[in-house]
């Protein structure tokens, strides 16, 4: 078992084993007084863990309610945020009561974004079974849904009380999620961390806690110095501006994993073409996208994805942060007008 803290405005720890979900209820009650709990979930997860989340923690003497949405992320929209309110109220969760997220980056986030606002505030626990999940969205405290004109644009900075990450439930996913995932923790040797990247050159399975754990420990330590998002916790976005236009021109058909890894893959030759990163690490970065049977070709027009990414929260006013490669773990944050979106996005097609 490993053990990650966390030390923001809230301190929590992330713990990483196999086969611990049916120890939640015993390590929720370290954090949280036994109480009514909420389970949020989503309908490809419940069928295989919700009531084994719910025996664990009837065990530990919570009394748990199961509030199922549909899965992908359709879901994380301003209706289903209501109607989990509305759950929350006619279920009469308090203040004292907590919120369960038991599945991917789509239900942590909207389950997040529920905690943070029922009530003004009540506490809730990250349970993530995804691999996206686990190296990423549960950490950090970023919470969102999105609006139809833009991905995360509604949302609040608030930590969960405690991440519990069992990877046994990686046994289950489809191979395109596990990629998914895959395209996160590749994003984080690319950032900063050369010895994670070349770690990921032999096979993920076999070292798949370590893996988990460095990456939280990558996120762990710029959460900590930049919780709000304002200055090296936008390192984290790597690839992430093209991906939210590629996902939106896809309507959602291209997940999140898929178009990081398109989005990773396109800044990383712009930023060869713009000589800020040696060809030789674009190649290394190009294989071991593929490697991982993750796309690196974008569908759309430079047009297209720089008109949509006028909408990105990392917009201010008429400037835009991109996260640009200079070499395998040396990744920069460069402040650059909107209007050259389109030139670089041209570069990196």
């Amino acid at each position: 078992m490993k053990t990650v803290t966390v030390s923001a405005s809230k301190v929590y720890d992330i713990i990483i084993d196999k086969g611990i979900l049916d120890r939640a209820g015993k390590l929720a009650a370290t954090v949280v007084k036994p109480s009514r709990a909420a389970i949020l979930t989503d309908s490809n997860v419940a069928p295989l863990y919700a009531e084994r989340l719910e025996s664990s923690l009837g065990a530990a003497g919570f009394e748990p309610v199961r509030f199922t949405v549909a899965a992908g992320e359709r879901s994380k929209s301003a209706e289903s945020y209501l109607s989990l309110l509305s759950f929350l109220a006619q279920n009469h969760i308090t203040r004292s009561d907590c919120i369960f997220a038991l599945g991917g980056g789509v239900v942590g986030d909207l389950a997040g974004f529920a905690a943070a606002t029922y009530l003004r505030g009540i506490k809730f626990i990250q349970i993530p079974t995804t691999l996206l999940a686990m190296v990423d969205s549960s950490v950090g405290g970023k919470t969102a849904i999105d609006i139809p004109e833009g991905k995360n644009l509604v949302g609040a900075f608030y930590q969960p009380s405690l991440v519990i990450c069992d990877y046994s439930t990686l046994d289950t996913l489809p191979e395109n999620i596990f990629a998914d995932g895959c395209a996160e923790v590749i994003k984080y040797g690319i950032i900063n961390d050369r010895p994670l990247f070349e770690k990921l050159k032999s096979p993920i399975m076999p070292q798949i806690e370590d893996i988990i754990e460095n990456c939280v420990r990558d996120k762990r330590d710029i959460v900590n110095q930049d919780e709000r998002d304002v200055g090296i916790r936008q390192l984290l976005n790597l690839g992430h501006t093209a991906a939210h236009s590629i996902e939106a021109l896809s309507s959602f058909a291209i997940s999140h994993g898929s178009a990081v890894a398109i989005g990773t893959a396109l800044i990383s030759r712009a930023a060869v073409s713009l000589g800020l990163c040696p060809e030789a690490d674009l190649d290394e970065i190009i294989s071991m996208l593929k490697s991982y049977r993750l796309p690196t070709e974008c569908p759309y027009r430079a047009s297209e994805l720089a008109r949509t990414a006028l909408s990105d929260k990392k917009r201010a006013g008429g400037k835009i942060s991109l996260i640009m490669p200079c070499g395998i773990g040396n990744s920069q944050i460069k402040e650059i007008n909107v209007s050259e979106l389109e030139d670089i996005f041209s570069r990196g097609l």
